[in-house]
């Protein structure tokens, strides 16, 4: 797939505010810091498109991107902001399980993990709620190029014996880097692949 045209469609608190054209969406989502913003940067090639900062839980709203004029790409708030207030943490889960349950565009959702670490049991707990709920989901995994060949495929294989405790079967997973490109092709490829089955 080739990213002609990216740009941002608008932010909400909940499905009635999204932007009015229905189209097909792909989420993105990911415990805050994960590199997501950054991620969503590379994929479309753009460097200041979605805000990235250094500070967890920037993102507080569902940011919507209109990607070719024909699907969006949507940036989740980061869970698991531990020096968020309780209330902040209670509305921020708020929106997310707004737009998880009540976004019938929503194709696939996208969950980050940082490659460096064991999976986290707040990232389990959030896959598990997503296998019982029905939504479909995949794994990326990001900052793959912070570590060695052998130490990232160490870590991989830890996690994803972690997961298969509670899945028979894994849901596709992707490595990236926002910082090489890693990951770029195989993603865009994928949803490519999946907006063609909805034609």
């Amino acid at each position: 797939m080739v990213i002609r045209q990216a740009e941002f469609a608008g932010s909400s608190r909940n499905v009635n505010q999204r932007p009015k054209a229905r189209l097909p969406e792909f989420a993105f989502i990911g415990r805050s810091n994960v590199g997501k913003s950054s991620l969503i940067n590379m994929l479309c090639s753009k460097k200041d498109l979605a805000h990235t900062s250094a500070t967890p839980g920037k993102t507080q709203l569902v940011n919507h991107f209109l990607i070719n004029g024909s699907w969006y790409l949507v940036d989740l708030p980061g869970y698991g902001y531990a020096r968020m207030s309780k209330t902040g943490r209670a509305n921020l889960e708020k929106i997310i399980g707004n737009y998880l349950h009540l976004s019938n565009e929503m194709v696939l959702l996208f969950v980050l993990l940082d490659s460096r670490h064991d999976i986290q049991k707040i990232d389990l707990d959030f896959m598990i709620s997503l296998g019982e709920s029905g939504i479909p989901f995949s794994i990326i995994y990001t900052k793959c190029d912070k570590s060695g060949t052998n130490i990232l495929a160490s870590q991989i294989a830890e996690n994803e014996k972690a997961l298969l405790e509670y899945w028979e079967e894994l849901p596709p997973v992707f490595q990236s880097s926002s910082r090489d490109g890693r990951g770029r092709e195989e993603i865009l490829s994928y949803i490519d692949n999946i907006l063609k089955t909805l034609e």
